[in-house]
């Protein structure tokens, strides 16, 4: 098998820095937040392993992967027509598209657009989430004190300034909060998704400083993240945030077009994303929007992060997936 590269390539206008390993068919690895390449470490020479051309790139906004000034440079058209590119800039006619977090949105969206260019979907704690009536941001909750994450996320500089104080820090207490190891029941009610008003982020950064590292994660994985979000900052990141509202008006077009190939949906039992409102639902629904939906599956005691947490698990559950296509 060959050994793990990292090159950079053009698409859609930027240059996208990817890892890739392996050779065979394609299979695309699309982070979320705050990541990068590197959540996918384990998957990547499993798969390479198993016959197939691996690639995870850094997504528009993060590590070494260009990031644009403007905050409209980061719609889901715009991070779609980033993968399409990729396909063409390695010379591959289709792939399958694999997603986490935001990487998921990203990969249902691939597949439901060109189905010509990515023939299956794996998706990783975000479930398909059809159109809903309104703006996303109008329905995102705010309390006496707190604010939902995503609304907080919204005004340009304030998010950022705070994470990109100490990105070490920043990146331990985020996958530390939605780790299935810290017991919180994810569930909005309790606040766990809601930031302070008197305080914000770095307010609660201090909850986690002391807690220890579960097994799946360790200090060189957060060096690692530190160096690329130092280099980077967390600004790309939080842009794709920042489109929400943006993201629901293009896609009106395309509000009753399903997800017609293949599709995996894997979960952690204990992740956030399930105590988002109507997401339960969404994955209880996935065959509606997904008519070739193989299986929807949930990791015991396993929280958001789930391509690391539950390493060999998601392997397994993708090469089970790729070898039935």
């Amino acid at each position: 098998m060959s050994a793990l590269t990292h090159r950079s390539v053009e698409t859609n206008g930027i240059r996208m820095r990817i890892a890739e390993q392996g050779s065979g068919p394609l299979v695309l690895l699309c982070h979320g937040f705050p990541e990068g390449w590197y959540s996918w470490r384990h998957q990547i020479s499993a798969l390479a392993a198993a016959g197939y051309h691996v690639v995870a790139p850094d997504m528009r906004g993060y590590g070494d992967t260009d990031a644009p000034e403007a905050i409209d440079q980061y719609t889901l058209l715009h991070l779609v027509g980033d993968v399409v590119g990729l396909l063409d800039a390695l010379g591959e006619e289709t792939a399958v598209i694999v997603g986490h977090d935001w990487g998921a949105s990203v990969a249902w969206h691939a597949a439901r657009l060109r189905p010509d260019r990515f023939r299956a979907v794996a998706a990783l704690s975000v479930p398909f989430r059809p159109r809903g009536p309104e703006r996303p941001t109008s329905l995102m909750r705010r309390s006496e004190g707190a604010t939902f994450y995503k609304l907080y996320f919204q005004a340009p500089g304030v998010a950022e300034a705070e994470l990109d104080a100490d990105p070490r820090a920043s990146v331990r207490d985020i996958l530390l909060r939605l780790s299935g190891d810290v017991p919180v029941t994810p569930d909005l009610d309790g606040g766990f998704a809601m930031v302070p008003d008197d305080g914000g982020l770095a307010g609660r950064m201090a909850e986690h400083a002391g807690t220890e590292l579960p097994p799946w994660l360790s200090e060189a994985d957060l060096d690692h993240y530190a160096s690329s979000f130092a280099k980077a900052g967390f600004r790309g990141g939080l842009n794709w945030y920042r489109n929400e509202d943006r993201n629901w008006e293009l896609l009106r077009a395309f509000a009753e077009v399903k997800v017609q190939v293949p599709a995996l949906y894997v979960a952690g039992e204990r992740d956030l994303v399930l105590g988002f409102p109507g997401d339960r639902d969404n994955v209880a629904n996935l065959e509606a929007s997904a008519p070739l939906l193989h299986d929807a599956v949930l990791l015991p005691g396993c929280g958001h992060w789930t391509q690391q947490e539950r390493p060999d698990d998601v392997s397994a559950l993708l090469l089970k997936f790729l070898s039935a296509l």
